[in-house]
């Protein structure tokens, strides 16, 4: 499975988990309303999106362009020296700037102009000394509370924002409080759609350390159950989420006992993108590494959809599926796989 070879249908997450469901090809996908190891991976949002200031618009007055100077009651904004910011590298911008892009984010009525405000935020946010800027005015919540926006694109920019802004541990520990809204957001959206992929990207560096994992043990089934019905772009960024869950021995009970789609065996299979194939091994390792008691692992075979029966449990077809993996051409797979049988 390719990014260019595949044209993902945008239907709605419930509607086909659903038929998923109906087909026999998964047991009990159910809805969720909340939600170090071998492969955890961090990701910065690319955010680059080209946008035309508007003579006159607000940002144009932000932006250095010649501003008019307004006759009403209020006071006049200062004027901004030709092009001061868009000439300026989003590592170089000041703490005006940021508050001035901040408040416009606010104040604009327009649509478009709160997009190139996120954007720009967002771009600003890549480096270390703009993250800490931006925690300190004021700026997580403010961005924060466009993740609610009617508007898609705008949900998307501020998702892409909050992923640059959680690369630093103390923002991590503001944004902590918007992960059931963001799993929301993932379980509403069109599947393969770019706020999904958004919302997972967010997800990925949130669950690098072990600080806020737990925040996800509601929305492990939704994350399996995506597995089997996504495009590989977003296979992967499932699978980043899933293998920083596993490497943390606190949230492996969680992991063994949620259900799991039947079809997900189907996965491991030469046909199956390199990239997607690998993650998924290097989850199994992780997985393999958790040892139940006999009366655990007793109790657990008796849930027939859990991710123990469907990948764990030695009944399952994992097993067969995966010796003839040891002949893949990809050399850190077929290492994997005889990992995994070793």
């Amino acid at each position: 499975m390719g990014e260019d070879s595949v044209t993902p249908r945008l239907i709605n997450m419930k509607t086909l988990l659903g038929i998923v469901a109906g087909a026999g090809a998964s047991y009990g996908i159910y809805k969720l309303l909340r939600g170090r190891g071998e492969d955890t991976e961090r990701n910065k949002a690319d955010s680059k999106n080209d946008m035309v200031l508007q003579p006159g618009s607000l940002m144009a007055k932000v932006s250095g362009f010649n501003v008019i100077g307004r006759t009403d009651s209020r006071s006049r904004t200062t004027e901004i020296a030709s092009s001061e910011i868009l000439s300026k590298s989003p590592g170089s911008l000041e703490p005006r700037h940021l508050s001035m892009l901040l408040s416009l984010l606010q104040s604009s009525p327009n649509p478009a102009e709160k997009q190139h405000v996120l954007i720009t935020l967002g771009n600003a946010a890549a480096f270390t000394v703009n993250q800490d800027l931006i925690r300190e005015l004021g700026g997580l919540h403010n961005i924060a509370s466009f993740l609610s926006d009617p508007s898609p694109d705008l949900r998307v920019q501020t998702l892409n924002a909050l992923n640059n802004l959680s690369m630093n541990i103390q923002n991590q520990e503001q944004l902590k409080i918007y992960v059931p809204q963001v799993l929301e957001l993932i379980e509403m959206s069109p599947v393969n759609s770019d706020l999904q992929l958004a919302a997972l990207r967010l997800l990925t560096n949130l669950t690098v350390t072990d600080n806020h994992q737990h925040l996800m043990k509601p929305s492990i089934t939704l994350l399996l159950s995506l597995l089997v019905v996504s495009s590989e772009v977003l296979q992967i960024q499932v699978l980043k989420v899933l293998v920083n869950l596993s490497s943390n021995p606190d949230i492996m009970d969680d992991l063994v006992q949620a259900q799991a789609p039947a079809s997900l065996v189907l996965l491991f299979d030469s046909c199956t993108s390199a990239d997607v194939l690998l993650r998924l091994l290097t989850f199994v390792v992780n997985l393999q590494a958790w040892r139940p008691s006999a009366q655990v692992a007793e109790a657990l075979r008796k849930q027939q959809d859990s991710l123990y029966c469907v990948l764990l449990d030695s009944s399952s077809q994992f097993h067969g599926r995966l010796r003839l993996l040891l002949s893949h051409p990809d050399r850190e797979i077929s290492a994997q796989v005889a990992r995994l049988l070793t």
